[in-house]
């Protein structure tokens, strides 16, 4: 058995807990499709109910694959993306922080936090000082389509889902269960359009981008991939799994002229180094 040191047994036990590895397994959130009778139903109950917050779960054994590459949707997870995707994190990271990489590690699209929060615990695991962990996020969900600005967004229904809206007090009150909200977190409230533009971000060595949809992507690589020192990386996490912000990326490294080369993390995260 290799030798395991305190940081690596404390960050792999929050990767654990931020995805509920192994911690839950009859609690599972049900994804109802837009337009469809159950989720006309759906609707109707959480109208009637006034509670934004009510979720629809399915009781089942944990099954561990499914959660290590993020293909279920924990119900109280502070994450959903698995533990490849932390793992793929924390080796970005580590990988800056040896190199001398300069720069703060930033989140476009938050959801509860749990990405924020483990590259948080990663600084602290190093007793790194110096980096800010942004966290930006509209903490109200997805804005609608703008099909005119962005027509491969035409006709996405993120924006209809309450699930995805968390706020940012309760983004906040997950980093204290960690004990990791400090004055190297900082957040961006509000539609990245209005926020990432005039960020005071000086540089950073971590870009993850989280924003789903095409216009979402876009804005945060128009507004921060020029901040990516050499060295630093850049992660995508729903490229496998949303058409238009794949095409966002590709759109976005053929008008750059970017030809890193983009490697599988899972089966929808994706990443690249910049040189």
């Amino acid at each position: 058995m290799t030798e395991q040191t305190a940081s690596d047994l404390y960050l792999d036990l929050m990767a654990a807990v931020l995805t509920r590895y192994g911690f839950e397994g009859s609690n599972n959130t049900v994804n109802v499709s837009t337009g469809s009778y159950a989720g006309y139903l759906w609707d109707m109950l959480r109208d009637e109910l006034g509670d934004g917050s009510v979720r629809l779960t399915r009781t089942g054994k944990f099954n561990a694959a499914k959660r290590a590459e993020g293909k279920d949707w924990p119900a109280d997870a502070e994450t959903m993306v698995g533990l490849r995707r932390l793992t793929n994190i924390r080796t970005c990271v580590e990988t800056a922080l040896a190199d001398g990489v300069p720069g703060d590690l930033i989140e476009t699209g938050a959801w509860r936090g749990g990405s924020t929060i483990y590259m948080r615990a990663i600084l602290a695991a190093h007793q790194v000082t110096d980096r800010v962990v942004w966290v930006a996020d509209s903490f109200q969900g997805l804005p609608k389509p703008d099909a005119r600005r962005y027509p491969e967004d035409a006709g996405d229904q993120h924006y209809t889902r309450d699930e995805l809206a968390v706020s940012q007090e309760q983004v906040r009150e997950n980093f204290k269960r960690y004990n990791l909200l400090d004055e190297q977190v900082r957040f961006l409230p509000g539609w990245f359009e209005d926020t990432l533009p005039g960020a005071p971000i000086e540089s950073l060595a971590l870009l993850r981008l989280d924003g789903d949809m095409y216009g979402s992507t876009m804005v945060a690589l128009d507004n921060l991939y020029d901040k990516v020192g050499s060295g630093g990386f850049v992660v995508v996490d729903d490229f496998g799994a949303v058409g238009a912000c794949a095409r966002a990326i590709e759109d976005f490294r053929s008008k750059r002229g970017i030809t890193e080369p983009i490697e599988k993390i899972d089966w929808t995260g994706v990443f690249w180094r910049k040189s």
